[in-house]
């Protein structure tokens, strides 16, 4: 295996790489990126890491959530606090109900480039670029429009930026104080089914915090700040390693640290273990999260695991699997048992949400809350059966009232898609459905 370098992968089969009209300009615009600030630190890498082997013994549990592409357009103050509410929200209910450690992993401050099946895209007999994202082009149908713009790269890290600037501050300034989980309400959760069954959940949180601050000498600091790391797929290889550093640790011994995001992760198309994609993975000292889906085969897991994860580290890979309601069944166990048989050590996650994607008659992207529930109730089962543990979820949610999912509480109905359809790639579930998902789950661990 070559030695390897941020810029190795250069010499590997790349896919999912956009045709940008002139190398020179996006060389220019990379040379410009590679002198910013980091986004993250390696301390707060490393901190993610230790909570993720937490998750993988069974002393925490990971919420991942966020869009499944964030838009330059939705990078506003009200969106990023709405996303966050939920995530706070959600992770209150799941705190309460599992009893141990919620660690919050936001698909957030990165996730501004999306692998598409198609290079192209045809209407009315007109043939142009595909939308890939907007760190990449833009949505609207038009030669300028689709047609990749290097300078996009800067304008997706200043929102990176901006975005996790915010997190920060709500994370330190009060914003997630436990003892006061009443400001976290949306003002349009007054009206879901849900509101009253939420409100006694927090009730009884209030009621644990005051007996707590009620006892002399016990003091409950933590309870005001929370962590929020960031997660998006390692997808646009350039960005990557322009943000990408080698920082030594306290022994002087240097590693090579992506300082985009704190858990980077790759996705089914593009994790061939000789890809471009994985030779960059393989360098780095991030947590790294690997999706499995139906094509996954037994010897391709076990060939990512040699590559990405040789010295078993506790922490470094989570596989995140993704089959559908109708497959995990017979999909999932031969994936557990293969990695049983490695004796590696990694975080499962159930990702119930692209597996189930469909079309309604219309051609409309939709995902039944049914579906949905189905496939990550059916994954805490067969964890349970076959001796592992399911230490985390991974939805692609909004805390905004979008209607893209259906059903849930509210009884969402295809004719409904409509009104508040505003996904520009995959369906989210909206604020209240995700409550209702966190619900159920703390609901499925009592019982």
């Amino acid at each position: 295996m070559q030695k390897w370098q941020p810029e190795s992968w250069q010499t590997k089969t790349i896919r999912q790489i956009p045709d940008y009209p002139s190398a020179q300009a996006l060389d220019a615009t990379l040379s410009e990126l590679a002198n910013y600030p980091p986004l993250v630190t390696p301390l707060e890498i490393k901190r993610l890491k230790q909570q993720l082997a937490n998750a993988a013994a069974g002393k925490a549990f990971i919420l991942q959530g966020g869009d499944c592409a964030e838009s330059f357009a939705e990078c506003r103050t009200n969106n990023i606090i709405n996303k966050t509410r939920i995530l706070l929200q959600m992770s209150l209910i799941l705190l309460y109900g599992l009893r141990k450690p919620i660690v919050r992993v936001g698909r957030i401050a990165g996730q501004f480039a999306k692998p598409r099946s198609e290079d192209v895209e045809t209407r009315d007999g007109e043939t142009l670029t595909t939308y890939r994202g907007d760190i990449i082009n833009q949505p609207g149908f038009s030669a300028k429009e689709r047609t990749p713009d290097p300078q996009r790269i800067l304008t997706a890290y200043n929102y990176a930026a901006r975005t996790l600037n915010l997190l920060r501050a709500l994370g330190s300034g009060g914003f997630a104080d436990l003892q006061h989980p009443e400001n976290w309400d949306l003002d349009f959760m007054k009206h879901s089914p849900l509101a009253g069954e939420y409100h006694k959940l927090v009730d009884k949180i209030e009621d644990v915090i005051s007996f707590i601050q009620s006892i002399p000498g016990m003091d409950a600091p933590e309870l005001g700040r929370v962590d929020f790391f960031t997660s998006h797929e390692a997808l646009l290889l350039p960005y990557e390693q322009a943000l990408t550093h080698c920082i030594p640790d306290d022994n002087g011994t240097p590693f090579w640290y992506n300082l985009s995001a704190h858990l980077p992760w790759v996705g089914m198309r593009t994790a061939d273990p000789d890809s471009a994609h994985i030779e960059y993975l393989r360098g780095i000292n991030n947590p790294i999260a690997i999706k499995v889906g139906p094509r996954m085969t037994r010897e391709w897991l076990l060939q990512l695991l040699d590559i990405l994860h040789p010295d078993n580290e506790p922490g470094r890979i989570t596989l995140i699997h993704r089959f559908g309601a109708d497959t995990i069944k017979e999909q999932l166990p031969p994936m557990l048992d293969t990695v049983k048989a490695s004796g590696k050590t990694v975080l499962w996650l159930c990702d119930p949400m692209h597996g189930n994607t469909e079309k309604t008659q219309d051609g409309i992207k939709t995902r039944r809350f049914d579906n949905i529930l189905s496939e990550l109730t059916q994954a805490f089962d067969i964890h349970v059966s076959e001796g592992t543990l399911l230490g985390g979820v991974h939805f692609e949610l909004t805390g905004d009232n979008v209607t893209e999912c259906t059903g849930g509480a509210r009884g969402l109905s295809d004719k409904d898609l409509h009104k508040g359809y505003k996904s520009l790639v995959d369906p989210r579930l909206n604020y209240e459905q995700s409550l209702e998902m966190a619900m159920l789950i703390a609901k499925k661990f009592k019982g």
